[in-house]
């Protein structure tokens, strides 16, 4: 019940996203900015609120997140390589495809439920998927992307455009950061915990208000006309969850561990794809259909995994 209304607070803000970029509020430009606002300073300083309470987290349970990741990771890279193939996508969107069934949007719209579920010391474990991801997304990401079979195209390979400048964005040295500090046992000052809590509480309204402007340049009708989509996305916000969380609740008892994993499997199809799409040749228009689809759909469909992996 609470995923229930925290899922339904969520819509209620990319609905007033949605209104005001209707009435020329928000416009292209504007949402660019306020993606700026929580990618470089909102979203970093949530991830930074997990090291800031009071609770703690054994190592032992840090150990155990870690090999949570790396065998969901694998497990994601495999599946994103097998579910554009039974499904039979076209070979020019193959890898669009690969791309939105690996990331999702763990940090726009997992960080504010996880938060919201199982409080900010949670968020140490959120913030731990997000090292790898950023990794895959400039690696795995890129080349999948860069790929257009029976084709010939010049374009940058993923050595081109993979940097340390861009996997250590702001976003993973707020998780670093975070990390250290809470392992470190460092006392952070009354008013730089206050600042960054201000700061935080900035991220869900915002994401979900630019999510909401973006959805508004889609004819929604289009969306659900795609049925090879609409498939997809029962796959990526229904099966792969339940699925997932099924096999790892079989080894892991702690709730909290487990909530992580579910929201974390179970958001939609994250943002970086259409960028990245744009960027590097991919399907642009399927990407953005995409995102816009699974964001709409998640309302729904993550109660429907809470209620059925429990």
């Amino acid at each position: 019940m609470l995923l229930l209304q925290q899922m339904i607070v969520l819509f209620l803000l990319m609905g007033t996203g949605f209104l005001c970029y209707k009435l020329g509020i928000i416009t292209d430009e504007v949402s660019k900015k306020l993606s700026a606002i929580v990618v470089n300073i909102a979203n970093p300083a949530l991830v930074l609120t997990g090291c800031m309470g009071e609770s703690r987290i054994q190592g032992k349970q840090l150990l155990l997140i870690a090999a949570i990741i790396v065998l969901v990771y694998g497990a994601l890279v495999a599946l994103a390589m097998l579910v554009p193939r039974l499904l039979r996508v076209p070979l020019q969107s193959r890898g669009t495809y690969q791309v939105m069934t690996l990331f999702s949007n763990i940090g726009f719209m997992g960080f504010p439920v996880v938060a919201a579920l199982y409080g900010n010391s949670a968020l140490l474990y959120a913030a731990l998927f997000t090292i790898p991801y950023n990794i895959l997304i400039y690696t795995f990401g890129v080349s999948a992307m860069s790929k257009k079979e029976g084709a010939e195209r010049e374009k940058k390979s993923w050595r081109d455009s993979f940097s340390l400048g861009r996997v250590l964005n702001v976003g993973v040295i707020a998780c670093v950061v975070t990390i250290v500090i809470y392992l470190s046992g460092i006392q952070v000052p009354e008013f730089v915990r206050l600042t960054v809590t201000h700061l935080s509480n900035l991220t869900a309204p915002l994401s979900m208000m630019v999510i909401g402007a973006s959805l508004a340049t889609f004819r929604i009708g289009k969306l659900f006309s795609d049925g090879k989509l609409l498939l997809f996305s029962a796959v990526k916000l229904l099966v792969i969850p339940v699925a997932g969380m099924l096999l790892i609740r079989r080894f892991v008892d702690d709730p909290v561990i487990c909530g992580v994993c579910m929201v974390v499997l179970a958001t939609p199809v994250g943002s970086m794809t259409a960028m990245l799409a744009q960027q590097y040749d991919g399907d642009y228009e399927m990407a953005s259909k995409g995102v816009a689809l699974t964001t709409i759909l998640s309302v729904a469909t993550m109660p429907i995994v809470s209620m059925i992996v429990g």
